[in-house]
């Protein structure tokens, strides 16, 4: 059997560190590449937004549709972002008994609901928000609410419901109304009300005179914040990087003074 040669000091030292080079450079690509990745995807989501709002411009300019027509333009429910921002006009009935209050709404510093109701079609039946409306200090308070019963005929915006992050889910066995919920869900509340919703919702126009205070934004973060995110995110990488490459050269120019001892 040939004869194994142990190493020398000086062999593992090398060994040791060459181990170490790799797991440095691997951990300070991982993190950079990370953070540019962080910041590309706020350049991305500041392009979408920019598109979004030249979408809302030149759909202003449009007069409102039918809600028949909004559902032929999304093939029946099928292309739903054709739709999204559109302006419609709709001729329904409200049932004052049923008011969605959309918690956590905040106008201008202050606290308070958003307040949703259904319409009624002669074919379909669609959730409205009707405005934002100011809440309590006591949270065990239920704002009194000025629902909107019968027949009308008004403008609005569709928008598409994108349902968050939820660390307890909305359960609604036993409704009382009106209803505070913490996210609109159209799916449990068509459940909840024994009528399919359709897929999205029509915001009031801000011309229109019912409703409460009008202060929905389409774009709740501009373009312009999500390029100063990017920024801070390019920033980091660089700092890191940096900042890596500095502890790698002070490492080694105190491996260096020792190795210097050490002969």
């Amino acid at each position: 059997m040939p004869s194994s040669t142990p190493l020398s000091i000086d062999q593992k030292r090398s060994n040791y560190f060459s181990k170490h080079n790799l797991l440095w450079l691997v951990f300070t690509v991982l993190v950079f590449s990370t953070l540019v990745k962080l910041g590309f995807w706020q350049i991305s989501r500041a392009l979408e937004k920019e598109q979004r709002l030249a979408q809302i411009d030149k759909l202003s300019a449009k007069k409102p549709i039918s809600l028949s027509q909004v559902l032929t333009l999304s093939n029946n429910g099928s292309s739903l972002n054709k739709i999204n921002d559109f302006p419609v006009y709709i001729e329904g009935s409200f049932d004052e008994g049923k008011v969605f209050l959309l918690d956590n709404q905040v106008s201008k510093g202050r606290l308070g609901y958003r307040v949703y109701q259904v319409a009624e079609t002669s074919k379909h039946a669609v959730l409205v928000s009707l405005g934002w409306i100011q809440g309590s200090i006591n949270r065990q308070e239920i704002p009194d609410v000025s629902a909107l019963s019968g027949q009308y005929k008004f403008k609005g915006h569709i928008r598409l419901i994108e349902v968050g992050i939820q660390l307890v889910e909305q359960v609604f066995s036993q409704a009382s109304w009106p209803l505070r919920v913490q996210q609109i869900e159209l799916d449990k509340f068509s459940a909840l009300l024994k009528r399919e919703l359709l897929p999205f919702v029509i915001y009031l126009d801000e011309s229109e005179k019912i409703g409460f205070e009008k202060n929905w934004q389409p774009i709740v973060m501009p373009p312009e914040k999500h390029r100063a995110y990017a920024f801070q995110w390019f920033s980091l990488a660089i700092a890191w990087l940096l900042l890596m490459l500095w502890a790698k050269f002070s490492i080694s120019k105190g491996d260096n003074k020792n190795n210097s001892k050490a002969k």
